[in-house]
């Protein structure tokens, strides 16, 4: 039984160095390579709104600590930050900028400089907001923090936004316990398929 926890120590191991060394390389150039689009998105929120064209949010990370996390801003700066993950595409309160960046994903952006930094990943269970209702759910699989939270996940290749809280905590605690290279690479080959789609991403 020793014997087994410690080649899986080893494989755990070895993985998070090799995912590691993927995060920066990959998130350091994409930030170079998309920076313009970046930086003109900016632009655009901060000529079409009032308010920064970032915004932070707290949210549960590795081990269940918290960090922030930004995101290009896309709702009015007086919007509540856990009714703006719940916002449909017809809300009043988006930006004029804000509902396209959100179709199009482009607000996730900036969260490739938390990647970058390590409090995220390219790939993981997307990080909750801290004290949002669905963190009760997801407390009772506690394994989901035993990983960094990531730009995209399981759950967001399988419906995105169209399924239950309770079926995303499912597609979580199932990637939290098989993680490999292998499931990375599917679950960013599939992202990469359906990132332009005009469904709402969360």
């Amino acid at each position: 039984m020793s014997k087994i926890m410690t080649i899986n120590n080893y494989v755990r191991r070895h993985y998070a160095l090799l995912k590691r060394l993927m995060d920066i390389v990959v998130s350091a150039s994409l930030l170079l390579l998309l920076s313009p689009i970046l930086l003109l998105s900016a632009l655009a929120v901060k000529l079409t709104s009032k308010g920064p064209a970032l915004y932070w949010s707290n949210r549960r990370g590795l081990n269940g600590t918290t960090f922030s996390m930004p995101k290009l801003r896309t709702m009015t700066v007086c919007s509540k930050e856990v009714s703006r993950e719940l916002a449909t595409e017809s809300d009043i309160r988006f930006t004029p900028i804000g509902r396209f960046l959100r179709k199009v994903s482009l607000d996730e952006l900036p969260q490739l400089w938390s990647v970058l930094t390590g409090k995220m990943s390219l790939v993981g269970p997307r990080p909750l907001i801290v004290n949002d209702q669905a963190e009760a759910l997801r407390l009772q699989n506690a394994v989901i923090y035993d990983v960094k939270p990531g730009i995209t996940g399981l759950a967001q290749v399988n419906g995105r936004s169209f399924i239950t809280v309770k079926n995303k905590t499912r597609y979580d605690a199932f990637y939290a316990t098989r993680v490999c290279l292998f499931l990375d690479f599917k679950i960013l080959l599939r992202t990469a398929g359906i990132l332009f789609k005009t469904d709402m991403v969360k």
